[in-house]
Order: structure tokens, then sequence, then C-alpha cells
């Protein structure tokens, strides 16, 4: 990979110091690149197209368009010798005894970003799983139709969705009206808000990274970061203060949450099976 070749692309004209490959993802190579004059986070990936970083970039521009909350700035995507890139700001910092806090009343402030529909504008993607988006005037449709249907339809496909499962996910489909009859409003969301996604900046302020945005009900999000932990109880309080969830979140969590382990069904396989089943059995 020619890094002098991507940094000239964005008029970055000092001496490349250092290239040092960065380890924690598990779909894309990273590097930090060092000039004279700043760091910068590289992320390439050779079996995906550039609407991969594409989508990438423009969910961390809408994000950043809110005002609500950092993100790293994107300078560039592009190809080089065919290989898709996306070159971004380093961020590194410190957690504060605030940083938690701060996390759950930004973000709050970013769910309090609506938009007239529900959905979002372009495709984007789920881990390496393309997800259609559209845009819709009602939240159950969109998240049928948009989110769950497409997951069931690829497990069956692939082979994870026993005739048990899959004719409890259809009546489950068939019924959600019944258990998702609230009326949010269409929240700005980042869309795959776990604990890895989220670092700390220079001045310990909380940034979001590697989203997969929608407008969408705010506790949608909200249920995904109870699912595999990450959060601490000062980042829930400050969101509950800032944005309170609505009465009988808790019997809408498991259905929020549905979508994301059937998502882990799809890329990981049956160790997810146990806990789709779970709660297909609960509403079905």
């Amino acid at each position: 990979m020619n890094f002098e070749l991507i940094l000239n692309e964005i008029g970055e004209n000092s001496k490349l110091l250092q290239s040092s490959p960065v380890s924690g993802g598990d779909i894309n190579e990273a590097w930090m690149l060092q000039t004279e004059t700043r760091k910068y986070f590289l992320k390439t990936n050779r079996e995906e197209s550039i609407n991969f970083f594409h989508a990438e970039a423009d969910g961390l521009k809408e994000i950043a368009s809110s005002n609500a909350i950092a993100v790293p700035f994107v300078f560039k995507t592009g190809t080089i010798d065919c290989v898709p890139f996306l070159l971004m700001e380093w961020i590194e910092g410190r957690k504060t005894e605030h940083t938690e806090t701060e996390l759950g009343t930004k973000l709050a402030a970013m769910h309090q970003t609506f938009h007239t529909k529900f959905g979002y504008g372009s495709d984007t993607y789920m881990g390496k799983l393309p997800q259609k988006n559209g845009w819709h005037k009602n939240w159950v449709r969109y998240y049928r139709n948009e989110r769950l249907k497409p997951q069931l339809e690829l497990a069956i496909g692939r082979g994870h969705m026993p005739v048990p499962r899959r004719r409890s996910m259809e009546k489950l489909l068939m019924n959600l009206d019944r258990w998702l009859g609230h009326h949010p409003k269409p929240s700005l969301l980042h869309g795959d808000l776990w604990g890895g996604n989220w670092m700390t900046g220079e001045s310990g302020n909380p940034v979001l990274i590697d989203p997969s945005v929608l407008y969408g009900d705010h506790e949608f999000e909200i249920a995904f970061t109870e699912l595999f932990g990450g959060f601490s109880q000062a980042f829930y309080s400050s969101y509950q203060e800032a944005f309170p969830l609505s009465e009988g979140y808790e019997d809408r969590k498991p259905l929020y949450r549905l979508y994301y382990l059937l998502a882990h069904l799809n890329m990981f396989g049956e160790s997810y099976g146990r806990a789709v089943d779970q709660i297909i059995s609960r509403y079905a």
C-alpha cells in the first residue's frame, strides 16, 4: 500500500515518519500514519467495494451535522492500487470521570436530532452485511421490511432458519404492530452502537466511530447498548435524564435486540440461535 500517495491526495506534503498496523478490528486492515504535522487513521479492505467506506464516511458526516457529539473527521475515501481506503483523523485520549456521563448526554442530544420520516437515504452495512434503506412514514413498517425481513431471508438462504424457527419468526413479523404500538419520532441513530464503537478523544470527550446510521426509534439504539455491555450506569443515568425512555420500553427491548441477534446469527452462525429463539418464543 502506497501511504505517501494516499496522503498526497489530501494535500499532505510533509514527510511520512511512521506507519504502524493497528489491531482491534476483524473486518478491515488499519494503520496509524504519522507525518511531520499530524497523525492519521487509515482503513483498507481488499474484499469490499468502495461503497463500504462511502457508507461509513457518509454516516460520520451525518452524525457530525447534528452538532451533538464528536466523530472522527473524514479526509478522504478512495481507491489506491484497486484497494478501497478510508482516511480519517486519529483519535486518542484518556477517559475522565465525566466521559461516560457526557456520552449519555451527548447521545441523547444526537437522538433529539429528528427527521420527518424513518429510515435513511442510502444503503449501509451491519458488519459486512449490506443493509437496504428507504424512507417510511411508519416506524414498524420500516423495522419490519428494512431490518427484520432481510435478516430472515438471509438466514433462510444461509441455512440458519429451521422450519419451527422460521414459522415463529414469520408469525412475529405479522404481529409486530401489536408489540411496537407506541409512536416514536425519527431520531438520528448511530445504528451499531456497541461498546467498541465509541472512543475517548484528546480532552476526554466521547467520540463515535463505525456508524450504520438511520433515523428510527431511539429505544432501538439503547436496547443494543444493553445487549453486549460496555456502557456504565453513569451513561444510562445521564441519557435517561436528557431523553427519557417511554413506558413499555422493557417489553419492546427484546424485539429491538432481535435484529442484532439475527445479524450475528447470519455473520457468525448458530451460536446465536438460542438467543434468537428465546426472543421469538416470547412474542410469536
